[in-house]
């Protein structure tokens, strides 16, 4: 459960949080059983389980997981900084998901959304237009002040908003990495979708950033982690999630768009690579003429008496 930190207690004392340890051992185990257990039914023989890449991946993902939802950052996060809050907040909505969604092996996750109705539900929250909508309107819920200051004393609500602020963003990923390949956009569509999804987040930054008072009260505390104050505690969090988000969006655009342009242009070659050289010839008079020459005259034919 959460508990309002004594504000004379010293902000970096270690504390331990069981559940995230119980999360964090529950989703190993999970993937662990998945991958040796279920893996061998579920797929055909020589086919690839997991790849090495989604192992990695899926290391990040826990890496991720435990970093954001353990101490220090969640503690200074909670109580403290708000802009150690935001961080938390950006490796939960921006980072962790697309991490998570390259993980997972598309049979695995066939298997838990099944092929009836489940499937249909994903299919239509996965869809650009609603997964965007939730997903960042979850992110200008969580920055509402009366929410913000509430959470941090209420543990039901604390962990719903990352509950929600997860599941959205998982599926904001969905329709541009996720396993299901029928969901995915074209390469152009991909790109501006995330693009918009970069602009919307500018909206609660701004306004983080030229704040002139608190705003929110629960961190305007006597106590000040590095000594920085209210107002640039606030001004910090506004650029991590401007720059952060938008230049880590903005990356992925950009290397989606180089990564496209250079498949197109192998394309290209390979096309001139295989096809037909053709030469064209062009005769001149006198190479007709020497070819007659070489040719033996035709007898003439002999006229009937």
């Amino acid at each position: 459960m959460l508990a309002r930190i004594d504000i004379t207690a010293d902000p970096w004392a270690f504390r331990t949080h069981p559940e995230v340890w119980l999360l964090v051992v529950s989703v190993i185990a999970f993937w662990f059983y998945s991958v040796r257990v279920i893996g061998p039914r579920a797929v055909g023989p020589g086919e690839v389980i997991v790849s090495r890449r989604q192992t990695v991946y899926f290391a990040l993902t826990v890496v991720m997981l435990w970093g954001a939802s353990d101490w220090p950052i969640h503690d200074i996060g909670e109580t403290y900084l708000y802009s150690a809050h935001m961080l938390q907040h950006m490796m939960l909505a921006y980072f962790l998901p697309p991490l998570a969604l390259l993980a997972m092996p598309e049979w695995l996750l066939r298997l838990i959304v099944g092929k009836g109705r489940a499937y249909n539900v994903v299919r239509f929250m996965t869809k650009p237009v609603v997964a965007g909508v939730l997903f960042n309107l979850v992110v200008m819920v969580t920055h509402v002040p009366g929410v913000v200051n509430a959470s941090g004393d209420n543990a039901v609500l604390h962990y719903s908003l990352h509950f929600m602020l997860v599941t959205t963003a998982l599926l904001m990923w969905m329709s541009v990495i996720g396993p299901f390949k029928e969901l995915h956009m074209g390469y152009a569509a991909k790109m501006v979708y995330l693009f918009v999804q970069s602009v919307i987040p500018t909206v609660p930054a701004g306004w983080l950033t030229f704040a002139d008072g608190a705003v929110y009260k629960r961190y305007d505390i006597p106590v000040r982690v590095w000594g920085i104050n209210v107002i640039n505690d606030q001004q910090f969090a506004g650029a991590i999630m401007k720059v952060g988000g938008t230049m880590f969006i903005w990356a992925i655009i950009i290397f989606m768009f180089f990564k496209r342009f250079s498949a197109g242009f192998d394309e290209d070659q390979s096309y001139r690579r295989r096809a037909p050289v053709v030469v064209e010839a062009t005769l001149t008079y006198e190479q007709v003429t020497e070819e007659f020459e070489r040719l033996p005259a035709v007898p003439e034919p002999e006229r009937s008496k």
